[in-house]
C-alpha cells in the first residue's frame, strides 16, 4: 500500500469521524496528526495502565504515546512547547484523549513517559509491525537507500582519538619474518556479521556531520543522521539512527539485511556514497540487483545508463 492509497483511505472513513466528534472540520495540521496517529497506532503496543497496591492509579501511558507522536510532528523542541501546545489547542489536546486541560498529565510525567518509551526502544517494537500490515507479503521493486540530516540541542560528544599505529616497516621483509596483515575495513567486516552485531559498532553519539547536497554545496550541522531503506511508493522500511560524523556506506550492508527480513524486493538503489565492493557482493548475496552510481573518485564517469 502506498502513501497515496493510506491517505485515500483515511479522507474517506476516518476525517468525517474525528470532524463528527470535534465538532468542526480539522486544519490541514490536524489532518497530518490524524493521519499519523491512525496509521501509527502507537498506543497498541503499549500497556494498558494497571493500579498496583492502593496508591492513584497512573496516568495512561497509551495517550502519553500519541502525545509522543504529536511531539515529533509538531518538531517542539521542548516538553513545556509541547505543554503550550495542548492547553491552547483542544483539537489537539482531545485528538490526544484528554478532553479537559486539567487532564493533561504535568511535565514530569510527561519527561518520565517520554524516557520510558526511549529507553524501551518503543519506535523499534511499532516500525516493523507496520512494515508487517502494510507492506507485508507484497513483492517491492525498489528499495532506495540514503541518509539525512537530525539536528540536536545537544553538545556534540568530544573525540577520542584512537592510539596511533607503530609504524609499518618499509621494503620486504626478511626471510622467515610474518608482518601482520592490515585490519579488514568495516565494510568487509560486516559481510561475515548479523545485522544486529554490524549495527552494535557504529558510533551512536551526538557529533558534528558534513554532507554535499544535490546542487553540490556542503553543509554542515551538530546531532545525528537517520539512514533510511524507503520502499517504492514512500514508506520506510528499515531507518537506523547514527552520530553525524558517520559516512553512509558504513551501514548499508545490516541496513540491507534488516529490510530483506522485513520484505522481499528486486533492485537496491544508491548513490555514488555506496559505490563499495563490499556492499555490491551482500547485496547481489541476498538476491538483488545493486544500481549504484558510480564514484568517479576525481575522475569522470559515463552515467549510468
Amino acid at each position: 500500500m502506498s502513501v497515496t492509497e493510506i491517505q485515500e483511505r483515511l479522507d474517506l472513513q476516518v476525517f468525517p469521524g474525528w470532524e463528527q466528534e470535534l465538532g468542526e472540520a480539522l486544519t490541514e495540521k490536524l489532518r497530518q496528526v490524524v493521519r499519523l496517529l491512525e496509521v501509527i497506532r502507537i498506543e497498541d503496543h503499549v500497556e494498558a495502565p494497571r493500579r498496583e497496591g492502593r496508591g492513584r492509579f497512573p496516568h495512561d501511558r497509551r495517550l502519553l504515546a500519541r502525545a509522543f507522536v504529536v511531539k515529533a510532528i509538531y518538531n517542539a523542541p521542548t516538553t513545556k512547547h509541547l505543554l503550550e501546545m495542548f492547553q491552547t489547542q483542544p483539537m489537539l489536546r482531545r485528538i490526544c484523549g484528554w478532553t479537559n486541560r486539567a487532564d493533561v498529565p504535568s511535565a514530569s510525567t510527561f519527561s518520565r513517559a517520554f524516557g520510558e518509551f526511549a529507553q524501551g526502544n518503543l519506535g523499534e517494537t511499532v516500525h516493523p509491525a507496520l512494515v508487517a500490515e502494510y507492506i507485508g507479503e507484497r513483492l517491492i521493486g525498489h528499495i532506495c537507500r540514503d541518509a539525512t540530516e537530525i539536528d540536536a540541542r545537544e553538545k556534540p560528544a568530544k573525540t577520542v582519538k584512537p592510539p596511533p599505529k607503530p609504524p609499518r616497516k618499509r621494503g620486504r621483509p626478511k626471510k622467515g619474518e610474518e608482518r601482520p596483515l592490515p585490519e579488514p575495513t568495516r565494510l568487509w567486516k560486516q559481510t561475515t556479521q548479523t545485522a544486529e552485531e554490524a549495527l552494535s559498532e557504529v558510533p551512536t553519539a551526538c557529533d558534528r556531520g558534513g554532507k554535499r547536497d544535490a546542487q553540490g554545496h556542503q553543509h554542515r550541522w551538530i546531532g545525528y543522521k537517520a539512514h533510511i531503506d524507503t520502499a517504492d511508493g514512500g514508506l520506510p522500511v528499515t531507518v537506523v539512527t547514527t552520530s553525524a560524523s558517520l559516512h553512509d556506506s558504513q551501514v548499508a550492508i545490516p541496513m540491507a539485511r534488516r529490510t530483506a527480513e522485513r520484505v522481499t524486493s528486486l533492485y537496491d538503489l544508491m548513490d555514488a556514497a555506496y559505490d563499495a565492493q563490499a556492499i555490491y557482493q551482500v547485496s547481489e548475496a541476498l538476491g538483488h540487483r545493486p544500481i549504484i552510481d558510480r564514484n568517479g573518485r576525481g575522475q569522470t564517469l559515463p552515467p549510468l545508463t
